[in-house]
């Protein structure tokens, strides 16, 4: 269930040094609407027929996979032997992707797809939600379609801790921003989307539609 609770216009600015030598103030805004965070399968396309399931993973050819299922602890080692026995796989389509219960390998099964040269994909339908973001984000080309819906909100901690918990220097604040730097993202880009992500907190859901993602990061 999504219960729509607000409507925000966030305006995230950018200080630049100007060429005379002082700053210019750069800004975009994002209009999204702002949700509860209830955690249910979105809609999603049939999938055609599988060959191989690995974990979260359906094998739809040779050449792509199929993402429904939250990334946890054991999900990178699944990943792995699906590209053993699949090497040849190109794309993954995010079709319904929650989140994770584990960042960490969120994180590295991300640097895993960008290091194999592995597109990301998600469908009109397709619901990329929480730790799927990042994962989206790691593909060597990422795409969407008009259709297809993000939703980003700030992290919590086993101690129930937040970003905004952590001084912004804090290392748990500045992995994040060094990830989206990673994975093509400006400075600048990188720390306005992490403050975009943690301007809800983890129990509410910020919506964004593929255009608002492409002004971050460029959609193939």
């Amino acid at each position: 269930m999504k219960l729509a609770v607000a409507l925000r216009m966030l305006a995230l600015g950018v200080i630049t040094l100007a060429p005379t030598g002082g700053h210019a103030f750069d800004s975009f805004s994002v209009e999204t609407t702002i949700t509860e965070w209830v955690d249910e399968p979105a809609p999603a396309a049939a999938s055609q027929n599988t060959i191989a399931i690995f974990g979260p993973f359906r094998v739809l050819s040779p050449q792509r996979v199929e993402l429904n299922g939250s990334i946890e602890s054991d999900t990178p080692a699944q990943f792995r032997a699906l590209l053993r026995a699949f090497p040849s796989i190109r794309q993954i389509d995010m079709v319904d992707c929650p989140g994770t219960g584990d960042d960490e390998a969120n994180l590295a099964l991300a640097r895993m797809v960008r290091k194999a040269g592995i597109a990301t994909f998600v469908p009109n339908g397709g619901s990329v939600r929480s730790g799927g973001v990042e994962l989206f984000l790691a593909g060597a080309e990422r795409r969407a379609e008009p259709g297809a819906e993000f939703a980003v909100h700030s992290w919590v901690d086993e101690d129930g801790l937040e970003p905004d918990d952590y001084a912004e220097s804090d290392p748990v604040n500045q992995e994040y921003v060094a990830y989206y730097r990673e994975m093509g993202m400006s400075a600048d880009k990188a720390k306005a989307f992490y403050d975009l992500t943690n301007s809800v907190p983890h129990d509410e859901a910020l919506y964004l539609k593929p255009s608002e993602i492409a002004s971050f990061i460029p959609l193939n």
